[in-house]
């Protein structure tokens, strides 16, 4: 019997398991009508590398996610890369139209370390193009009335970074962010009031330099994650103080962090080692940044069980990184707000993994991910988060960690059919049940301030190319011009951003028809795009080609005529 009849056997027989012992979910089998409280932000956001294109262009230089693309097959699905993308480094404008029109008070995007520092390093050179794009960008914003939310660092390191130094392996990449840090902050802090350090770090640590799904591309089992992570809550720190003690008393901003967790939810509420599970889940996910900047120190759960089998495994010391005393009072309190990224929740069972079994995050957790089948909706391929999830990470996050201020930082569903959809009905559902359960964790308490959709459009998507989408606006890659197209889902977000909630049952329902409405409208313009495009092509190849035809056939008519008279 293979190992994947084995698991899919195993997961069989631990499905009657899902739900047993627990009280039952009473917050997903009731919706609360209501509104947010005045001055609730609603936004939508993207990042650089995903969306802008012109990845050599105007004095960029590469990002290792330039180099991961281009290194050879097999990297990214369909070889895909991000040279073009959306193209929104020169449609800027016209997204910033997109923005106006779905009506949100907040946009969340990155700047390209690379495109501003092209060697990474500011001593060395600053490139005042990329200076003018961003500012003009943010300039934009606030013409149209909608705030700048802007993310320091989205995953895309510059490469000569990478190259010189082995990228956050290297503990000299702190003083080199905060350098960066405090570039963004002399240049664009007089506009920008939100800054978030870092989109995702853990993402970025685990699949970057422990599987090498993402650029670097680095496998080093057990170790370089948890290097890079200790190095990238330093990076944070630095550039913390640096805003708190030299850019705050004139520009007053606000600067935080982004981590992104899905909810841990145990098989067992009445198996004590699965609830034990369920907290090592969020510990590793969430506590893993969170609890340094918040406490001071890594989770005490990822301290005991990372150095438990360090030692079993013959190692003199942890393979996690300590912090001296000095740095922990430094990096605790680096943060004026929590950004909390969510997407799916997971039932947690408790695994043990054998010491022998080698080094890696997952072994140091032991613990198994399972999706409850029930959730599945086979139709889109994407396994519905249980929207109940997100209230409870919600409220675990403000009471770990003192009542912090939350900002939702990406929240949105994924589709992966090769087909044209912009009837995206499960993702509307998506984003009524998670917004529903976001408003009644603030009344059960939560400080939440605001919410990001994500995201603005279809984008690069990593190692995953242009397969799924997650944008509001569809966007047409096989387009040269790459046009976007609105989604059922942008209407109807747009519907609950102008209600600032849910108001009531007949208006809400109104919201889902008229929604699905506008689609059909718009899906007889996609229709149309494979016409339009020939039609370019008729207009800029075929009629240029016969115009100059012309012009060669008259100019010989023209010599055969003063030949005759001649």
């Amino acid at each position: 019997m293979t190992l994947a009849w084995v698991l899919t056997l195993w997961m069989l027989l631990l499905v009657p398991r899902l739900g047993a012992g627990r009280p039952g979910s009473p917050e997903d089998a009731s919706f609360y009508y209501g509104t947010f409280p005045p001055g609730f932000s609603w936004g939508t956001g993207s990042s650089a590398f995903q969306t802008e294109g012109a990845w050599d262009q105007d004095g960029k230089g590469p990002s290792i996610w330039d180099a991961f693309t281009h290194g050879g097959k097999g990297k990214v699905l369909g070889d895909e890369t991000a040279d073009v993308a959306c193209n929104s480094y020169y449609r800027v404008q016209e997204d910033v139209v997109l923005l106006r029109d779905l009506g949100v008070n907040h946009y969340q995007f990155s700047l390209s370390w690379p495109r501003l520092l092209p060697t990474g390093i500011r001593a060395e050179q600053v490139n005042e193009r990329g200076v003018t794009f961003y500012s003009g960008l943010i300039d934009a914003l606030l013409q149209s009335n909608i705030t700048p939310v802007v993310t320091l660092h989205h995953w895309d390191l510059p490469q000569l970074l990478q190259v010189r130094f082995g990228g956050w392996q290297n503990v000299s990449m702190t003083g080199y962010f905060r350098d960066y840090a405090e570039l963004c902050f002399e240049a664009f802090g007089d506009r920008v009031k939100r800054w978030i350090t870092f989109s995702d770090p853990r993402a970025m640590a685990e699949k970057g330099y422990e599987t090498g799904q993402h650029a670097p591309g680095l496998q080093l089992r057990g170790t370089g994650l948890y290097t890079a992570a200790h190095h990238i809550i330093k990076a944070h720190a630095l550039a913390w103080h640096a805003y708190n003690s030299t850019w705050r008393p004139k520009q007053q901003g606000l600067l935080g962090i982004s981590l992104n967790c899905d909810w841990g939810e145990p098989v067992d509420m009445s198996r004590p080692m699965d609830v034990e599970a369920a907290e090592r889940y969020l510990q590793f996910c969430l506590g893993w940044f969170a609890n340094p900047i918040y406490a001071g120190d890594y989770p005490q759960v990822m301290k005991d069980s990372i150095g438990r089998k360090s030692v079993e495994q013959g190692l003199d010391m942890s393979r996690l990184p300590a912090f001296s005393r000095q740095e922990k009072g430094y990096i605790k309190g680096t943060s004026d707000f929590l950004g909390l990224g969510h997407f799916m929740t997971r039932y947690i069972t408790e695994r043990s993994y054998p010491s022998r079994h080698g080094p890696s995050y997952q072994n140091d957790r032991d613990l198994v991910e399972l999706a409850d089948p029930c959730w599945l909706d086979l139709r889109p391929k994407w396994p519905h988060s249980a929207p109940w999830g997100f209230r409870r990470l919600l409220n675990f996050a403000q009471t770990q960690y003192g009542d912090p201020p939350i900002y939702v930082t990406e929240n949105g569903a994924s589709q992966n059919l090769h087909c044209t959809q912009l009837c995206d009905k499960w993702r509307i559902q998506y984003l009524k049940g998670h917004i529903n359960e976001m408003l009644k964790a603030i009344k059960d308490g939560a400080n939440i301030k605001g919410y990001t959709s994500w995201s603005l459009s279809d984008k690069f998507e990593w190692e995953k190319g242009y397969m799924d989408r997650y944008g509001l606006y569809y966007v047409e890659f096989n387009s040269r011009n790459k046009p976007r197209y609105p989604k059922a889902s942008v209407h109807y977000y747009r519907k609950i951003i102008t209600a600032n909630g849910f108001p009531n049952p007949r208006e809400v329902e109104s919201w889902y028809h008229k929604a699905l409405e506008t689609c059909f409208i718009n899906n007889q313009m996609l229709a149309a795009e494979p016409l339009q495009r020939y039609m370019q092509m008729a207009t800029e190849v075929a009629v240029p080609t016969v115009s100059a035809l012309c012009v060669l056939l008259a100019a010989v008519l023209l010599v055969l005529l003063l030949q005759a008279r001649n």
